[in-house]
């Protein structure tokens, strides 16, 4: 896959996931890409669970719709992790 293809898809799978998931995420196209891309990589771990070639922690990218599961679950974490760290003013 290039490179180019790859931003791509992150972005969109980024797009879709913070579309999909509810409350305040505020990032640019470049944090959102990156979301993507991260959630690409933990697709396709969980893709690798479910594979039977036994390579499951080899780190490769899938397609867009476990890009987006990988995505909400990189985007839930972060949230959790973000909750002890609110300033109140």
């Amino acid at each position: 896959m290039g490179i180019i293809a790859f931003l791509v898809i992150g972005l969109v799978a980024g797009l879709i996931a913070r579309a999909i998931m509810p409350g305040n995420q505020s990032m640019g196209l470049i944090a959102t890409t990156l979301l993507g891309i991260a959630g690409s990589f933990v697709g396709g771990f969980v893709g690798s669970l479910f594979s039977s070639d036994g390579r499951m922690f080899d780190l490769h990218p899938t397609g867009l719709l476990f890009s987006v599961l990988g995505a909400l679950v990189v985007l839930f974490l972060v949230g959790l992790a973000g909750r002890g760290r609110r300033v109140h003013v």
